[in-house]
C-alpha cells in the first residue's frame, strides 16, 4: 500500500485495513518506514566552483579580521511569490530510500515580485511590486534610492562610519551601466 502511494497518512490507512492508527504507526516502524517531508533536490555544484567558494570564504573571513565589514553589510534579493504555495508533503518511505520529490508549479502560475533588502539586525527596505512588473535597471536604481533613505532612517550608524558594504547577485538589472554609477554615487563598498 506504500509503495503505491508513500503519502497516505496514517489515518487513510487506518480506515482502509480498519485498525487503529497506533498500530498502522507500529507496524510501518517496525517495516523500516520513516514519516519525512519531501524535499526540493538542489543542484549539484562542480568542483571548481566548490573551489571558488572555499577561496572567496576564505578571503573573507581574512577581510573581516583585518577590517570587520560584516555590521555594515546591506544584502538584497528578489523573489517571486507565487499565489497558489506549493507545498511538500509528508510521506513514507524506507530509511535507505531518499525522500519523494515535491513537483514545481505550473508554466504561468500567478505570483508576484518581491525585493527585500537586509543587515545583520534586521529588514532595512522592501517593495512588492504590482503584479507581472518584473525588474530592470531603472526599477531597480529606484529602489536603490529607497532603499539608502531607508539605511539613513533606520541605520544611520552604517551611513556615518565607513559606509554600506553592498552585496547583491550579478542578475542584469544588478551589473548594468546604470546601476554601477548608481552604486558609486551613494557611495557604497560593492561585496
Amino acid at each position: 500500500m506504500i509503495d503505491s502511494n508513500p503519502h497516505y497518512t496514517t489515518r487513510e490507512i487506518a480506515d482502509v485495513l480498519l485498525i487503529s492508527k497506533s498500530n498502522v504507526e507500529n507496524y510501518l516502524h517496525q517495516l523500516g518506514y520513516v514519516s519525512r517531508l519531501d524535499v526540493w533536490v538542489p543542484h549539484e555544484l562542480k568542483e571548481a566552483h566548490l573551489i571558488q567558494r572555499i577561496s572567496i570564504s576564505d578571503s573573507l573571513g581574512k577581510r573581516e579580521k583585518s577590517d570587520p565589514f560584516l555590521k555594515r553589510m546591506v544584502t538584497g534579493d528578489e523573489k517571486w511569490i507565487f499565489y497558489n504555495n506549493i507545498t511538500c508533503k509528508r510521506s513514507w518511505g524506507q530509511r535507505s530510500e531518499p525522500p519523494q520529490i515535491a513537483s514545481k508549479a505550473g508554466l504561468y502560475p500567478s505570483k508576484i515580485m518581491l525585493s527585500i533588502w537586509w543587515d545583520w539586525k534586521n529588514v532595512v527596505y522592501y517593495k512588492l511590486l504590482p503584479k507581472n512588473k518584473t525588474i530592470n535597471s531603472d526599477v531597480y536604481c529606484n529602489q536603490l534610492d529607497k532603499l539608502n533613505a531607508a539605511i539613513h532612517e533606520k541605520r544611520p550608524e552604517l551611513v556615518n562610519r565607513k559606509g554600506v558594504v553592498f552585496h547583491h547577485d550579478n542578475a542584469k538589472p544588478h551589473t548594468s551601466l546604470q546601476t554601477r554609477q548608481k552604486i558609486l554615487a551613494l557611495g557604497w563598498d560593492v561585496l
